[in-house]
């Protein structure tokens, strides 16, 4: 006869423990206090379908003390957890559109991660344009984003998709990477590569023409941004087939104040597809 409080009945209670901090962090939990007063608090309903014990008994739901709730969070592997929602969010998602899929790789500071005597927790995430987080690792303490990039993607497949990343991932390795993987990218290039950037940005851009234009007005501001694209065929990266400028016109309505920004990008899309 199974023993309900052996093996089994552990990693069942776990796996509770861990469906009710997801959904307190869901109902506006933003720390481990805020998440065992979310537990203890939670109707008897509620601890029902996270799957908690009910005392025979009794017949009420069985829910453990906030000190058992801290001590697993804390010895929780947060790269498998991640994976694990990644994989669940992604196999619920709502179907991508025809062609290709975007995927946007950021990173984040958690706010209140940094105490006394240790820095503040640097997150990688991959995130569809919907919204949905597909995956996520912490960065090394006395790392940087990089070296996390190609790790945080091997969960995901990449099979036409598009990744759009900040100027420090535009590096060799990441585009040969994604060129393996069969992925697109659109990287920016700013000076932090110089010989790109000066090749791109010395295009003659002034005789080409206009491929796209929009005009937006929100936040007492107005914006326009202008795309222009031009296939290159000797850029120095990995499978780059086109340059692209983007120029951002913003006039603050508040203070009249109107700044222009020019950003540079590098394309593995042939033409017509960026």
């Amino acid at each position: 006869m199974p023993d309900p409080r052996g093996l089994r009945g552990r990693r069942y209670l776990l796996s509770a423990l861990v469906a009710a901090a997801a959904a307190s962090v869901l109902a506006g939990a933003r720390s481990l206090s805020a998440i065992t007063e979310w537990i203890a608090d939670a109707p008897a309903w509620a601890c029902l379908a996270l799957g908690f014990p009910v005392d025979p008994l009794t017949g009420a739901v069985s829910v453990p003390h906030p000190h058992t709730l801290r001590r697993l969070l804390v010895q929780l592997d947060g790269d498998a957890l991640d994976q694990v929602i990644g994989a669940f969010l992604t196999a619920r998602a709502a179907p991508a559109p025809a062609g290709l899929r975007a995927v946007a790789v950021d990173g984040k500071v958690l706010r209140g991660s940094r105490t006394a005597t240790t820095p503040a927790v640097t997150l990688l995430a991959a995130m569809d344009h919907t919204g949905t987080v597909l995956a996520q690792r912490q960065v090394a303490g006395k790392s940087n984003e990089i070296p996390a990039f190609a790790p945080l993607l091997d969960t995901i497949d990449l099979t036409s998709t598009v990744i759009t990343a900040d100027a420090l991932h535009t590096q060799h390795a990441h585009g040969t990477y994604l060129q393996a993987c069969g992925a697109h990218y659109i990287a920016v290039v700013k000076a932090n590569h110089p010989g790109v950037f000066d090749r791109v940005r010395h295009l003659p851009w002034q005789d080409i023409g206009l491929d796209h234009y929009e005009r937006t007005r929100a936040h007492h501001r107005q914006e326009i941004r202008r795309l222009k694209t031009a296939a290159f065929a000797h850029i120095d990266y990995p499978d780059a087939q086109q340059a692209l400028q983007v120029v951002r016109w913003r006039r603050d309505f508040s203070t009249g104040k109107l700044t222009i920004e020019r950003v540079y990008l590098i394309t593995s899309l042939p033409p017509g597809a960026a």
